[in-house]
């Protein structure tokens, strides 16, 4: 499969996951997550860190694919909102680690139109719906999410084994995502 079939093919799992398919949602993300973990992998070795780090990046990327689904453009190529997605995560994780990350304007100048960042509105919104998570489901997604904290990070400091981690803060997600989906249905 050519890397132009294996986007078409994604940005169709992409769009029947917006249309509310979970099905096509879960292909999507098996058939996108190796090739993320290889991306993250080269990155990693490009850089000077370890290749295991890359898991971090991935589970970093995975999540704000499904927290932000709902704003790729479904008449757009997926490609590019990818690439955006892994190059931003990468750079937050390379500067987590102390590194600096200088990135030439060109390679930039199609994003700049585009506001990623959140509105205080956003904000706010994200706040409340993280009060309905109890703990340590709240505590794992402020860590993780809002503080930057590693998987492993959040597990020593929550005394819990990584996979603990990976699937509360899965279920959490799930969770915060209905509560999100239902508090706009009734705005």
């Amino acid at each position: 499969m050519t890397n132009s079939e294996r986007e078409e093919e994604w940005a169709n799992l992409m769009r029947s996951a917006v249309a509310g398919d979970a099905q096509a949602y879960r292909n999507l993300l098996a058939s996108m997550t190796p090739h993320l973990r290889s991306m993250a992998r080269k990155r990693c070795d490009q850089y000077g860190f370890p290749s295991n780090e890359a898991e971090d990046v991935v589970q970093e990327v995975l999540l704000t694919i499904h927290l932000k689904r709902g704003s790729w453009d479904i008449d757009r190529p997926l490609g590019p909102w990818l690439s955006t997605i892994v190059r931003n995560k990468l750079i937050d994780f390379l500067r987590r680690r102390g590194r600096h990350v200088s990135i030439p304007i060109e390679d930039v100048a199609a994003t700049l139109g585009m506001d990623d960042g959140p509105e205080i509105s956003d904000r706010l919104d994200a706040e409340k719906i993280l009060r309905s998570l109890k703990d340590p489901q709240r505590t794992i997604v402020q860590s993780i999410s809002m503080e930057g904290a590693s998987v492993r990070e959040t597990a020593v400091r929550l005394n819990m084994t990584e996979v603990a981690v990976r699937v509360a803060l899965h279920r959490a997600l799930k969770a915060l995502s209905a509560v999100y989906r239902s508090s706009h249905e009734n705005n």
